[in-house]
């Protein structure tokens, strides 16, 4: 049954309804950081718009997808990022809740459609061809995307009521950084004979 249904995924039409929802996701998102690229310095842009750069990436898998065809280093990126900012930022919405932020209809937006962002790469994560030296490329750039955030405080925005706890906030986003590499090397690496083909 699980199979049967992870199995439509891998189909045109399916990929096509998941690309009609993923493009104008990621081009809202690069909207939604418009503010702080604006004042964000030339050798860090690449690293500020966490969220919707892990969804071009799977934008980019699924385009290769539709030609029947795998890009393994692209899927390591996406599968990660995806996982880790997903989380992220549902953590982070409701976290503010818990430091008194008073919730609005965005939060919810945010902590819905994130929540989908890391659901997804998972679903996916059968049709993958990732080898353990992407991983490794995907941990550099994931570490190296953390010490921008945290050390030079390129992080995305943030509810005010979070700010004392950006230590916090750093070190957690470091670990979850950790266990986004390792779900995916247990379901893309590890879990070598649960994989299914493009339709």
């Amino acid at each position: 049954m699980k199979t049967q249904l992870l199995t439509l995924f891998g189909h045109r039409l399916t990929i096509i309804l998941m690309l009609i929802i993923n493009i104008p996701g990621t081009i809202y998102g690069y909207m939604w950081y418009a503010n702080q690229l604006e004042r964000t310095p030339a050798q860090f842009l690449l690293f500020v718009p966490d969220s919707p750069t892990a969804s071009l990436f799977f934008v980019i898998v699924l385009i290769a997808f539709l030609f029947k065809r795998n890009l393994p280093l692209i899927e390591a990126l996406a599968a990660v990022t995806l996982i880790k900012y997903g989380v992220w930022a549902v953590v982070m919405n409701i976290a503010s809740f818990g430091v008194g932020a008073t919730p609005h209809w965005t939060n919810y937006m945010l902590i819905v459609s994130h929540a989908g962002m890391a659901i997804q790469a998972i679903i996916y994560a059968p049709y993958f061809r990732i080898q353990p030296w992407h991983l490794v490329i995907v941990a550099m750039w994931t570490l190296h995307n953390d010490v921008i955030d945290y050390v030079y405080m390129m992080h995305p925005g943030l509810h005010p009521y979070l700010m004392p706890y950006i230590t916090e906030v750093g070190y957690f986003t470091f670990w979850l950084s950790v266990l986004s590499l390792l779900i995916v090397y247990i379901l893309c690496i590890r879990n070598k004979t649960y994989k299914l083909n493009l339709l």
